[in-house]
């Protein structure tokens, strides 16, 4: 860590072109991860209702599919990937965005994703002085990049990455990390309890449900890492975010009145913010407000 400081402040140049390369390697994990954390849980899911529902059901036995079995193949032809196709954000320039195979079309999202978390991890490298504190903000954000897009995709927010991130968050500022524990575990707390509430009370009103438990945990996860002077300014511009996005869509008619929004990647996007610039923000709300 201290080569890392060292290096941040005789060649900045070259620890900012480390952390980008590294996070586009971390941008192509990140990809597998939106893409199969679902599909892993929905096999997982109907595994479990066949053990309750149906145990006498003949089932076949599942072939081995987790974060890194099966490889990665074209979903048009099955040709699998090869190493060098499969460099970040290079392959695809380099592929023109078509398989070598059968020239299908390869989303442009999947170099949209690494591009993303590198850039996201330069700024967090450029705000943040070279740390420990670095490293669990970088890990925060690439764990928010993921939960962003399977909920885009989804509206799904897993607890295998929210609850890990609220106990990591928990854990970090135990040993000193960016709030003081006592702050971090009523954030926990009542981020979860905040949400969980408006849930009840909007269920009780109107008799639907407004947000899933995802949410909750998410919010939590949030108040652990950053503490609960953070949640006011999260909440505050994931709604604003929310809102902003759902007024778009809906003049561009791409969006549906009464079709579930994926709050829980605004909730990452405002978590992200308030990372990095939550007290500035905060002060100068406060400020503007008295």
């Amino acid at each position: 860590m201290t080569l890392l400081l060292e290096l941040a402040h005789g060649l900045p140049w070259l620890y900012f072109s480390l952390v980008f390369l590294f996070s586009l390697m971390v941008g192509s994990f990140l990809n597998v991860v939106i893409h199969r954390l679902p599909i892993m849980l929905e096999r997982q899911w109907h595994a479990e209702y066949r053990s309750y529902f149906a145990p006498d059901e003949q089932a076949t036995a599942p072939e081995s599919y987790n974060l890194m079995v099966p490889r990665s193949a074209c979903p048009h032809c099955g040709h699998a990937i090869t190493a060098l196709e499969n460099i970040p954000l290079l392959s695809w320039l380099w592929l023109k965005g078509r398989c070598r195979d059968c020239q299908a079309s390869i989303s442009a999202r999947y170099p949209l994703v690494e591009l993303l978390t590198a850039l996201l991890s330069v700024v967090v490298a450029m705000v943040m002085t070279p740390g420990w504190g670095t490293l669990a903000a970088l890990l925060l954000t690439w764990t928010l990049v993921a939960l962003a897009f399977i909920d885009l995709d989804k509206m799904l927010l897993p607890d295998q990455l929210t609850l890990p991130l609220l106990w990591g968050g928990l854990l970090f500022n135990w040993v000193g990390g960016l709030v003081p524990l006592a702050d971090a575990v009523i954030g926990a707390m009542v981020g979860y309890l905040v949400l969980w509430s408006l849930y009840w009370a909007f269920k009780l009103l109107t008799g639907k449900e407004g947000m899933g438990y995802g949410d909750f945990k998410l919010l939590a996860a949030l108040g652990a890492w950053l503490g609960w002077q953070a949640l006011p300014i999260a909440l505050l511009l994931s709604s604003l975010i929310g809102a902003l996005v759902g007024i778009t869509l809906l003049l561009l008619r791409k969006h549906q009145q009464g079709k579930p929004i994926p709050f829980g990647s605004y909730l990452a996007v405002a978590g992200w913010v308030a990372l990095l610039w939550g007290n500035a923000l905060t002060n100068w709300y406060l400020d503007m407000v008295l």
